[in-house]
């Protein structure tokens, strides 16, 4: 099932601008052009991108906009629930547009997510937590690699 999971609430036929529009009144956001082109790109249909490869897809369409506009953006979608930050490495994040609880594969050749259906990962211990502390939630990283074959002798 890994690849397959979609955000439940993703709906292909509504008008991808105007749920865009609705979503970001509901989470508090003036829906200016730059926060739903953003949005749009990311939001449009569930994804993992950067912030690099959202500001190249508005860009290859000819607009302008700033890499500061384009981070902004990615951390107030993430800051009210639109959008989840996956921090891969200290430097780099990827924003995952399925905000519903989930995991990933992560293919550390191609940089490549994949989904992980939640329930297909079952914990049979969890730590105790510190006092006063609840869990939030709990988000798996599967890093993959290729196999490495043996050198012949």
């Amino acid at each position: 099932m890994a690849g397959s999971y979609v955000t439940p609430d993703y709906n292909p036929g509504t008008p991808t601008r105007d749920r865009i529009v609705q979503q970001l009144h509901q989470h508090g956001l003036k829906p200016t052009h730059q926060r739903v082109r953003v949005a749009e790109i990311l939001m449009g249909a569930p994804a993992h991108m950067t912030a690099e490869q959202i500001l190249a897809e508005i860009r290859r369409g000819g607009e302008r906009v700033s890499k500061a506009t384009v981070y902004n953006t990615l951390k107030v979608l993430a800051q009210r629930g639109l959008v989840r930050q996956i921090h891969l490495d200290p430097e780099r994040s990827v924003y995952d547009s399925t905000i519903e609880p989930h995991h990933h594969f992560h293919d550390l050749e191609t940089g490549e997510l994949r989904d992980i259906d939640p329930n297909d990962i079952a914990f049979s211990r969890f730590p105790t937590l510190p006092e006063g502390m609840e869990a939030e939630g709990v988000e798996v990283v599967i890093r993959l690699r290729r196999k490495r074959v043996p050198a012949s002798s």
